[in-house]
């Protein structure tokens, strides 16, 4: 009777210091997650944020082009009233971030298309600056999102791997959207007068 006790007690024990670790885990895989997430957040916003100067620049050179720097502006101030967070991070949020920094792409093509109009404001010391800056952070932008899919591939294989997959539905730990290209991503956007 005694050592049937004994073994309950040291498998109770086991199960309790496994659970613990596993949890553990995935709180740290999860914090993994949240952080490349707000990397990926900060690039997006040091974008949106160079967006004012360039246009601010282009203005000043291409005065008449006030539909294209319209369309910049709105598409950054539409791009930056998505909140998201760890929480409400879903396939729904990515999609709905995805459109809105389409919409930005899209709107700094056009830009600086119509750049190409204006030889002085393509020498242009300032111009050139932001344009390269611009250019950096669109790399910034890339290697973020592709260490936000690192990570939520290591948090997802945990939350999903036996036999973490019992205590991360017990524990409520969900898997995370991947950062995907839109749809038709992989041709060149049209830019159109």
């Amino acid at each position: 009777m005694k050592s049937t006790w004994i073994i309950a007690l040291v498998v109770l024990s086991i199960l309790f210091v496994g659970g613990c670790n596993t949890y553990n885990n995935l709180v740290v895989k999860r914090n993994d997650v949240d952080n490349k997430w707000a990397d990926v957040q900060s690039q997006y916003q040091r974008r949106l944020d160079l967006i004012p100067n360039l246009v601010k620049t282009v203005k000043g050179y291409a005065d008449f082009e006030k539909n294209t720097l319209q369309a910049v502006i709105d598409a950054r101030a539409k791009a930056t009233s998505i909140n998201v967070t760890s929480e409400n991070l879903d396939d729904a949020t990515i999609a709905k971030i995805n459109a809105q920094m389409g919409n930005v792409n899209s709107a700094l093509s056009r830009l600086l298309a119509v750049v190409e109009n204006y030889p002085n404001l393509k020498a242009d010391q300032s111009f050139l600056k932001l344009q390269d800056e611009l250019a950096g952070t669109e790399n910034r932008i890339a290697v973020a999102r592709d260490n936000f899919n690192q990570v939520v591939k290591v948090y997802n294989n945990a939350c999903q791997k036996f036999p973490s997959v019992i205590f991360a539905s017990i524990l409520g730990f969900k898997t995370k959207p991947f950062f995907a290209a839109e749809e038709g991503a992989e041709k060149a956007p049209k830019v159109e007068f």
